[in-house]
């Protein structure tokens, strides 16, 4: 049996209201399970990634470079699912990164295996679109989505990758003792579950998402064109905050998480507990998303980014404070730490679209995320340098005063919001 026409599809949403939200739910329903395995894959880097290269290399000063590379490969990811998606649609643009992304992590287990550092950075550099691809999902969710509906679609999707995401971290211990079966080092052992997992939910897209809801919304769009609204008045000076506000704390949240687990095996953490602190952070990255989502629409853009700013300085504070045999004081400094950049980064999102119109909205969306992702992988790379020239006390410190940064950031925004529009000429 032949699978009906997108346009034909397209149609009959256009004309079906209860059509379009049982698709609606069904592409919902994918994109969540998608998301659970995807969240499973992107733990696996932040968790252990910098612990392996400080085994690999023998040194720490170097041990941020994975975060570094593998936040840069995202960022080219994340440019080139999107193209391939706006062309050929959801599942093939996700389908590819999500493989690719498997064959990175699988890369980086074969450079365990065989002590190949070069293979080792390689990979970490491809296994970056697994998590590109792993944010990226959450959009077809939002595809046929009614505008009062975009947010709690990017809601169930957020929430969605923190069942993977936490599980992932806390898997270490028995994942390092499977590899071990195998021959395999005991810190490559969560890049088996990342291959698995991102080659999974690749899997589930391309042979569930159909009909493609990317394609079918297209053209739903071309036969029913509405007119364009005026863009808001303040566009750049919007858009500029809001590329700051998750720029900084992109770039606060990466370093200090980047070092955490080096520094906890330092003082002696089992990895168990490094896979517990970092699990509890991904989920306050993720967890909390609907109701931040909530705050931001009622309580409004500005105060919540200042609120984001003051939450990463007590995570720098907190983290900078606390001994290094105390897990209790690491796990809240983490996750302060995961919170602050959930409220950030979905404060600087709201920002960057008031701040857009639809004939701009996609590119300028882009090039914010391949900035916000180049700023990460700075962070990343950097974290290392900062702890041997100084102490991991030092780098949260600096984590959060950075962030805080973003305060009089969007204090000049809303003066600037605030000023009258001028006079606009009438028709002579």
């Amino acid at each position: 049996m032949t699978r009906p026409d997108v346009g034909d599809v397209a149609d009959l949403l256009a004309r079906d209201d209860s059509a379009r939200r049982a698709l609606q739910k069904r592409v919902l329903t994918v994109v969540v399970v998608s998301q659970v395995l995807g969240g499973a894959g992107l733990a696996a880097g932040i968790t252990v990634g910098a612990l392996l290269a400080e085994e690999m290399l023998g040194t720490s000063s170097l041990a941020g470079l994975p975060v570094g590379l593998f936040t840069l490969g995202s960022a080219l990811s994340a440019f080139l699912v999107g193209r391939l998606s706006q062309r050929a649609g959801r599942r093939v643009g996700l389908g590819a990164g999500f493989a690719a992304g498997g064959l990175g992590a699988a890369g980086v287990v074969l450079a365990a295996v065989t002590a190949n550092v070069v293979l080792l950075f390689a990979s970490l550099f491809v296994y970056g679109a697994g998590t590109a691809t792993n944010l990226q999902a959450r959009y077809a969710g939002t595809d046929l989505a009614l505008p009062a509906e975009r947010g709690k679609a990017i809601s169930v999707a957020l929430v969605s990758t923190t069942f993977g995401a936490v599980a992932g971290p806390n898997l270490v211990e028995p994942l390092g003792r499977f590899a071990t079966t195998l021959g395999i080092p005991p810190l490559a052992g969560p890049f088996l579950l990342a291959g698995a997992a991102f080659l999974a939910a690749g899997a589930v897209l391309v042979a569930l998402l159909r009909p493609d809801p990317f394609l079918v919304a297209r053209h739903l769009a071309a036969t029913t064109t509405a007119p364009e609204s005026e863009p808001p008045r303040g566009t750049g000076a919007g858009v500029a905050v809001g590329a700051t506000v998750m720029l900084l704390t992109q770039v606060a949240m990466v370093a200090i998480m980047t070092m955490t687990p080096v520094h906890m095996r330092a003082h002696g953490h089992a990895l168990g507990a490094v896979g517990l602190v970092i699990g509890v952070h991904v989920g306050a990255m993720f967890l909390p998303s609907p109701l931040t989502g909530a705050l931001v629409d009622k309580v409004g853009r500005v105060p919540m980014a200042v609120a984001s700013g003051v939450i990463l300085l007590l995570a720098g504070v907190t983290a900078a404070v606390a001994p290094g045999d105390s897990l209790g004081l690491l796990i809240l400094a983490l996750a302060l730490l995961g919170l602050g950049w959930n409220v950030g980064v979905i404060t600087g999102t709201a920002l960057v679209v008031d701040a857009t119109v639809p004939e701009n909205r996609a590119r300028t969306q882009g090039a914010v995320d391949v900035l916000i992702a180049l700023g990460g992988a700075g962070g990343g790379a950097m974290s290392g340098v900062v702890v041997a020239g100084t102490s991991f006390a030092g780098l949260a410190l600096a984590g959060g005063v950075l962030a805080l940064l973003l305060v009089p950031a969007v204090v000049v925004h809303r003066r600037a919001a605030a000023r009258p529009a001028p006079l606009q000429a009438g028709p002579s």
